[in-house]
């Protein structure tokens, strides 16, 4: 990736800490980076994991560093936002904690870039997906994607035979129609909806035209990665099998 900067701390700083809390890539990976010898300080390679940098003195990776892409699966709870934070609000990215990960992963740095892949409003729940891989970007929210996404969607008022048949096709939003959706009765006053577009709450304002108010939004699947059992509030590191399964459904 090729990366240089000059390093402005107080005090000396391990290579892997000060790489890591740049948002350059994980403790881990800048180990690797210097058993692979592409770690130079001042121009001279790095040769000991637990070599210090020195303020005024200047970091390099060569270009030949590659480092793997961030992707973490988060079951995100009402009250807090996918996207940037306005106000008081609390971005969803402070969740991805050591404390409220599951399994193993590198937990990622405060300085760390991770966009939501999907957006979720701060009254909705359920699966988000926050990464910093491009390539997943473009397969997940890309215009060309194919994925559908799966909400559960617990509304108040009737739902009349009308009403279901107006949000599976036929409603106009934003002087545009909507894609023809999948919505049936999971069970009374229970919507499962299957969407192949997200316009700015969309599945809400759908409702809002047929005379439903939502009172939960849960989403519970993106193309072919399920929420499944993870806990709310918790979060995972997204597997390579399952990055190499969105891109492949993406194309569909």
């Amino acid at each position: 990736m090729g990366w240089r900067k000059l390093y402005g701390g107080a005090e000396p700083q391990r290579v892997n800490k000060w790489l890591a809390s740049e948002g350059v890539c994980s403790r881990r990976e800048a180990e690797d980076l210097i058993a692979q010898g592409l770690v130079f300080i001042d121009g001279a390679r790095v040769e000991d994991a637990g070599r210090k940098i020195a303020p005024g003195q200047t970091l390099e990776l060569n270009q030949a560093a590659r480092r793997a892409p961030i992707s973490v699966v988060l079951n995100k709870p009402m009250g807090f936002v996918s996207a940037q934070p306005e106000g008081a609000q609390i971005p969803a990215v402070r969740l991805l904690t050591r404390e409220n990960l599951v399994g193993t992963a590198e937990v990622p740095s405060k300085r760390a870039s991770l966009a939501p892949l999907g957006r979720l409003d701060q009254d909705s729940r359920g699966l988000l997906l926050l990464s910093d891989d491009g390539v997943l970007a473009k397969a997940v929210i890309g215009p060309q994607s194919g994925l559908d996404k799966e909400y559960l969607v617990r509304v108040s008022g009737r739902i009349s035979d009308q009403a279901l048949t107006l949000l599976r096709h036929g409603l106009i939003l934003d002087a545009r129609t909507l894609k023809p959706a999948k919505v049936n009765l999971a069970e009374p006053q229970l919507l499962r909806f299957v969407l192949h577009e997200g316009r700015k709450r969309q599945i809400r304002r759908m409702c809002d035209l047929v005379g439903l108010e939502v009172v939960d939004l849960q989403r519970v699947r993106i193309g072919p990665l399920a929420l499944g059992d993870l806990p709310e509030g918790r979060w995972r590191a997204l597997t390579a099998p399952e990055r190499d399964a969105l891109i492949s459904a993406a194309r569909l």
